[in-house]
């Protein structure tokens, strides 16, 4: 029990410190906390990452920072395909979710390293190219076209997919995504994103029940609500820490985790 709480904690204060991408560690900590697989490990993940997620949307809802439309669109995409992610977990080697799991470290880490040349400001960094998803200046919200539309339903299905296969809160397809399509504030799109992973990742452990995954209660509680205290905390950390050296030293975590990851696909 002692073991599952203090994950839990680890994991909650990562996401906390780190934004949408950091429960990406959830896996990981089951994995070689308690020497589970992928696939038993990604639906308790989820359920922790959904609830660190939800703590964090509350607080980009009181700054008024989360785009509700887009959020919910991008979580109906994704929750659609979120049971073919945890249908093909479920047929996939162990071998090969290990790799594609560290893949997505892979680029979890790379881009969080170079985000933390911007000194991780939270504020929208200027690009050579023209989003497609923009806010309307008169109004302060996102202007609606079909094309906005389509993208973010994109973004939404990847997201719901990899959700479902990795049990990774899709944070690490969300965030860059965003980013490179509109320009919402950096802020912002962390907040939308945790909105979209509470709901993807919630609606993905329901689809997993109701496909009748077992989910240990005497582990996802004590780990969830560990999860939870420790997003809390890494909020109120992340003000006394600076953020780039936040950000390298998770990359660098990151990497490390992932590179094991391979070693243990290689073993197996």
């Amino acid at each position: 029990m002692t073991t599952i709480v203090i994950l839990g904690v680890l994991v909650g204060a990562i996401l906390g410190l780190t934004g949408a991408g950091g429960g990406i560690f959830a896996v990981p900590a089951l994995v070689y906390g308690l020497g589970w697989g992928v696939a038993q490990a990604s639906p308790v993940a989820l359920m922790a990452v959904a609830i660190a997620a939800a703590i964090g949307t509350v607080e980009g809802m009181r700054r008024g920072l989360v785009r509700y439309k887009a959020a919910a669109l991008m979580a109906i995409s994704g929750i659609t395909v979120t049971p073919l992610g945890l249908r093909a977990a479920r047929i996939l080697p162990e071998s090969t979710l290990l790799i594609l799991f560290a893949a997505a470290m892979v680029i979890v880490a790379y881009r969080m390293y170079r985000a933390s040349f911007a000194n991780a400001n939270l504020a929208s960094v200027a690009d050579d190219h023209e989003p497609l998803c923009r806010i309307d200046p008169s109004t302060g919200r996102l202007h609606w076209t079909p094309i906005t539309a389509g993208l973010l339903a994109a973004v939404g299905l990847m997201s719901g997919f990899f959700t479902g296969l990795l049990g990774v809160g899709g944070g690490f397809v969300l965030v860059p995504a965003l980013k490179r399509i509109s320009d919402i504030t950096m802020q912002g799109i962390i907040a939308t994103s945790l909105m979209v992973i509470a709901l993807v990742a919630g609606g993905a452990v329901f689809v997993a029940w109701g496909h009748g995954v077992s989910i240990p209660g005497d582990v996802a509680i004590p780990f969830v609500a560990a999860t939870a205290l420790g997003m809390i905390a890494g909020r109120i950390l992340i003000t006394k820490i600076p953020a780039y050296l936040l950000q390298r030293t998770f990359a660098l975590l990151m990497t490390l985790v992932a590179l094991s990851f391979i070693l243990k696909a290689l073993q197996l």
